[in-house]
């Protein structure tokens, strides 16, 4: 179970030390504009993940007057992990006391999904940030993905390098494209069953939303090449463009997902708060299927969304993540903009000011 009973906090950004029982429902943090309650998101998401979901170098999330950061949780299901970050070293991170070379073991205990100014952003961005979307979904339901992922970077990543060489070594090519061939298909035909399960959970999540039927709105999965041809095919025949251009142009790492209306770029005609809903039904829509495939709940970071979103979206948005049943943090200025919309639930309330987190 995801639901984090206890957090400490020691050295993220300008919070020096805190110590939290977080309720297992709704837990919310106001604050003024740099009072810290985004950094407390930050530590959750940074042990969840090794990444923070802001910008910035991952040396600023240390403490200014500080050389180390800890962050601890324990969770409902006994589960206890811990992270430590020094300046210019290594991340330690545990995970039921025993070191971990990487973050695998620990996404799987905590799936957290973030909604914030950067994430409202899905859908104008380049594919990448809809890969990791797509991808996330995949690795909390497909247990053989991330080792596919794994080879397809490291396959695209060598052959790249032999691409951009000035004489080519085609039998060095034909031995990484074997490999990068397995993983690809692989891969593709994950995120393809994946995306079939997604999206009829998607559209029904949509249109509770809005409260109507999604007009012309359509989203396609696109696996990097023409998905009418065999893979291998594909490589071969674009050998000449990828050295033109010194990487490979087809592939999984190429892969997107297409949000369009009437066929066009739906960004062209959503105005921000529908693009902002459709982006919140896409991480409702994850959250649901992870709990009906694994029985799992997502832990919920939600960045200052009442200046995300218009009243009765965010009055939407909420209650269909309560419904969810999982654990959610969500900032705010103005706490009362939240706790009249949402009435006498179970929450905890807490008040940052200035690093100082306090209920």
């Amino acid at each position: 179970m995801s639901e984090i009973t206890r957090l400490n906090i020691t050295s993220i950004r300008n919070i020096e030390t805190a110590t939290l029982a977080p309720c297992p429902r709704l837990n919310l943090f106001r604050g003024e504009n740099g009072s810290g309650k985004t950094s407390m998101l930050e530590a959750i998401h940074l042990l969840a993940t090794g990444r923070s979901f802001r910008s910035g170098r991952p040396q600023t999330l240390i403490g200014e007057d500080s050389s180390e950061a800890i962050v601890y949780v324990e969770l409902a299901d006994g589960g206890r992990i811990g992270l430590s970050r020094r300046r210019r070293q290594a991340n330690q991170l545990k995970f039921q006391d025993q070191k971990q070379k990487n973050w695998e073991n620990v996404a799987r205990a905590i799936p957290v999904q973030v909604l914030d100014s950067n994430s409202f952003r899905l859908l104008e961005g380049g594919p990448k940030a809809r890969r990791r979307f797509l991808d996330w979904g995949v690795f909390h339901v497909e247990p053989s993905f991330l080792g596919n992922w794994r080879t397809v970077n490291r396959c695209v990543a060598n052959r790249n390098t032999l691409l951009r060489q000035s004489r080519l070594d085609k039998n060095q090519i034909h031995a990484w494209d074997a490999e990068l061939i397995r993983a690809a298909v692989a891969m593709d035909a994950a995120r393809a069953a994946y995306f079939a399960r997604l999206l009829p959970v998607f559209q029904s999540v949509y249109s509770s939303l809005r409260g109507e039927a999604i007009d012309k709105l359509t989203l396609r999965y696109d696996p990097g090449w023409d998905s009418a041809l065999d893979f291998a095919a594909v490589l071969s025949s674009g050998l000449e463009a990828d050295l033109r251009y010194g990487a490979t142009q087809n592939g999984p790492h190429r892969a997107d997902i297409k949000v369009q209306i009437a066929k066009n770029l739906a960004i062209e005609y959503l105005s921000r708060g529908q693009q902002k809903i459709l982006v919140s039904a896409l991480k409702i829509a994850q959250a649901r299927l992870l709990a009906e495939s694994s029985g799992r709940q997502c832990v919920y970071l939600a960045d200052d969304l009442p200046s995300e979103l218009d009243k009765g979206n965010r009055l939407a948005v909420l209650k269909m993540l309560m419904q969810l049943g999982g654990q959610l943090f969500v900032t705010c200025i103005d706490l009362g903009a939240i706790e009249a919309e949402l009435g006498q639930i179970d929450k905890a309330v807490f008040h940052v000011e200035r690093g100082t987190i306090t209920t």
